[in-house]
């Protein structure tokens, strides 16, 4: 039974990632936002729970990821879709309608927000390289799809509670949004080694810099809400790099 309890989380991500889907495709992007945490919740236990109960296993690894590509690959990717229409269109239309050009009576432009479906293509294919990729057993090379959905997800997050007008003119200007989807797209499978959040301890020395980000999370939450979040990617990939030049 021990053994099943990782695989047990691991679903509970994937349901988490499955209702968010819906609640995405709905528009509804500040619920979507909320199952999407609760996933990187379950995300984090299900691997600490593997290796504290020595359950690790081929099947877990896979299943691990199919619940990654629906939570933090399929959601951001919608999300960003969405966010697109209110960019080019003003408002959320039903997604079944970007394919009926003819319903929009605008052409080509109908199906612009699908740009947003690259941050799916890219988590897929970051999420396939992982599991072959020796070189990311205790790090990782490119963004983790986690982060990668944060980033995405804190956007709503953002608009919804720390509504400013300037957030919003950034927010829906339409080559910010592209321009966002690209780069994470990039992020996703460029070659940069990023430290993991991989406890196999607890103790502070062991585990030095990852505690220091988390006081470094935590206050930047405390003082910026949701805004902490793209705030907390960039320091993620800039202390990543100063400390591996410091370990060199």
């Amino acid at each position: 039974m021990v053994k099943h309890i990782p695989n047990m989380i691991t679903s509970l991500n994937l349901l988490c990632g499955a209702v968010a889907v819906l609640f995405t495709v709905s528009g509804d992007l500040i619920i979507a936002a909320v199952f999407v945490m609760l996933g990187v919740f379950f995300d984090f236990f299900d691997g600490l729970s593997a290796r504290l109960l020595k359950a690790q296993s081929p099947i877990g690894v896979q299943l691990d990821s199919l619940a990654d590509l629906v939570t933090f690959g399929m959601v951001p990717s919608l999300v960003m879709v969405q966010m697109l229409q209110l960019a080019f269109y003003g408002e959320i239309r039903p997604l079944t309608e970007l394919f009926s050009a003819r319903a929009w009576n605008v052409g080509i432009d109908s199906y612009y927000p699908l740009i947003g479906l690259l941050i799916l293509v890219a988590s897929a294919y970051r999420l396939a390289k992982f599991n072959v990729d020796t070189r990311q057993t205790t790090s990782f090379l490119g963004l983790p799809t986690p982060a990668n959905a944060l980033l995405i997800l804190s956007l709503p997050m953002i608009f919804e509670f720390q509504y400013t007008h300037t957030i919003e003119t950034i927010m829906f200007n339409k080559w910010f949004l592209i321009g966002l989807t690209l780069v994470s797209a990039i992020l996703l499978n460029a070659e940069i080694p990023l430290f993991a959040f991989k406890f196999k301890t607890w103790d502070f020395k062991s585990n030095k810099q990852r505690y220091l980000f988390l006081v470094l999370c935590i206050v930047l939450l405390a003082f910026l809400k949701f805004l902490a979040i793209p705030v907390i990617i960039l320091f993620y990939i800039i202390l990543s790099l100063i400390w591996k030049e410091a370990a060199a």
